[in-house]
C-alpha cells in the first residue's frame, strides 16, 4: 500500500469520533511496520484516549522503527494527558506522516518540531484535502471562534414544510428520517429555535443508531417560553443547553436550571437572541459542528448573520401551495446579487426523497 492509502485508512478512522470528540478534533492514527497495520486509533468520545496513543498502545513493541499515519500534526502541549509527540519518540518510531500542521495556537508546528528533534523523519501533507474537510468544524473553531453550522431543511418539492393549518409529519419520508439522524450523530450539538421547541417539543437525540454519546441539545429561546410537562422539560438533566435572553423571567431561569439545564445569557439583536453571540458561546464551550433543525425565521437569522456553513436539504415528492408554510422566514432582500450562495457538494435518493448537501460558496 502507500502513503495515501494508510493515510486515507487514518482518515476513515477519524470519521468515527466526528461529532463524539469535541472539544478535541476527530483524529485518526494507524501505525506501519514493514508494510503491515500494526496498530490503529481514532480520538475516543470526550476527546480522550486521544488516536496516537490508542493506535501505539495496540501496536506495542512493534512501533519501534514503524511509519505512523496521523492526521493532524501530534499534539505538544499537557492538557489532561502527556503530549502525543513525546509518547511517539518514546515509541521510537521512525517516520511520522501528517496531513497538515495543527491551528490550535499550542501545538502550531511545536508537535512536528519536537519530532525532528527527536530524529524522526516526518512528512507533512498526504491526505491534506480530504483532512481539511473533515476538520472542517475544528479549523473554523480555532479560526473564527465559533463552530461550524449545517442547516437542515426538509421540504416539499415548492419548499414549504407544513400546509396552511401547520399539518408537517410526515413531509419526507422514514429514509429521509434516518438520515437526519444519521446527521445529528456526526455533529456534537443540535439547534433549535424556541418556535421549533414550542410547536414540536422535540427530543433532539440521536435514535437507532447506536451512538456512544449523545449531541447536546441546544434551544434558543429568549423568555425561555419553552413547552411544559412534555419530552424537553422530562429529559432537561440530560444535556439540555438553553440560551435566552437578559429579559427571560427569574421564575423560568429557576425551573430550568433546578431541573438540570444549562443556562446561557446572551444579548439580544433585533429583538431575538443575537446569532453571532450565540455560535460565539458555543465555540467558546467547546462545540465544533452545529447542526440547526429551524424554524424557519431562526435559520432565515442565522442566514442573514452569515454564519451559515453548510445547507443540507430534503426534498419530498409532494408539493403543497403558497397557502403552505415556507421553510425560511423573510430574509429581506431586494437583489438577487445580496442572497446568500451555497455551491452543490452532493445530490443523491434517500428513500423517496432527495438529499442535497451545499457548501457557502
Amino acid at each position: 500500500m502507500t502513503d495515501a492509502a494508510f493515510m486515507a485508512h487514518a482518515l476513515s478512522l477519524g470519521r468515527r469520533g466526528l461529532g463524539q470528540a469535541w472539544p478535541n478534533p476527530a483524529v485518526g492514527c494507524v501505525v506501519v511496520k514493514d508494510g503491515r497495520v500494526v496498530g490503529r486509533g481514532w480520538t475516543q468520545p470526550g476527546g480522550r484516549p486521544h488516536a496516537e496513543t490508542m493506535a501505539l498502545e495496540q501496536a506495542g513493541d512493534a512501533a519501534r522503527g514503524a511509519d505512523v499515519f496521523v492526521t493532524l500534526e501530534p499534539c505538544a502541549h499537557h492538557g489532561r494527558t502527556p503530549p502525543c509527540a513525546d509518547a511517539l519518540i518514546r515509541s521510537g518510531v521512525a517516520r511520522v506522516i501528517t496531513t497538515m500542521q495543527d491551528p490550535d495556537p499550542r501545538v502550531a508546528g511545536r508537535g512536528h518540531a519536537r519530532l525532528r528533534e527527536a530524529g524522526i523523519e516526518v512528512e507533512i501533507g498526504v491526505g491534506e484535502a480530504a483532512a481539511r474537510a473533515d476538520q472542517a468544524g475544528y479549523l473554523t473553531r480555532i479560526g473564527q471562534g465559533r463552530p461550524r453550522l449545517t442547516l437542515k431543511l426538509a421540504t416539499s418539492f415548492d419548499g414549504r414544510i407544513a400546509t396552511a393549518s401547520g399539518e408537517s409529519r410526515w413531509i419526507t419520508g422514514p429514509g429521509a428520517r434516518r438520515a437526519v439522524h444519521a446527521q445529528r450523530m456526526i455533529h456534537d450539538a443540535v439547534l433549535v429555535g424556541g418556535g421549533t421547541a414550542r410547536a414540536d417539543d422535540p427530543m433532539l437525540t440521536v435514535r437507532d443508531l447506536g451512538v456512544a454519546r449523545q449531541p447536546v441539545r441546544i434551544v434558543a429561546a429568549r423568555r425561555l417560553d419553552l413547552p411544559l410537562g412534555g419530552r424537553l422539560e422530562g429529559s432537561a438533566n440530560d444535556g439540555l443547553w438553553l440560551c435566552h435572553g437578559p429579559d427571560a423571567p427569574q421564575d423560568r431561569r429557576d425551573h430550568w436550571a433546578g431541573l438540570g439545564a444549562r443556562l446561557i445569557e446572551l444579548p439580544l439583536d433585533r429583538g431575538r437572541v443575537d446569532p453571532a453571540a450565540l455560535l460565539n458561546a458555543m465555540g467558546n464551550a467547546g462545540l465544533t459542528r452545529v447542526f440547526c433543525e429551524g424554524g424557519g425565521s431562526f435559520g432565515a437569522a442565522l442566514l442573514q448573520a452569515g454564519l451559515v456553513d453548510r445547507l443540507v436539504g430534503f426534498t419530498a415528492g409532494v408539493a403543497l401551495g403558497a397557502e403552505g408554510q415556507p421553510s425560511l422566514g423573510a430574509l429581506g432582500l431586494s437583489a438577487l446579487a445580496d442572497a446568500p450562495r451555497f455551491a452543490l457538494e452532493d445530490a443523491r435518493p434517500v428513500g423517496g426523497d432527495v438529499m442535497a448537501t451545499w457548501t457557502r460558496a
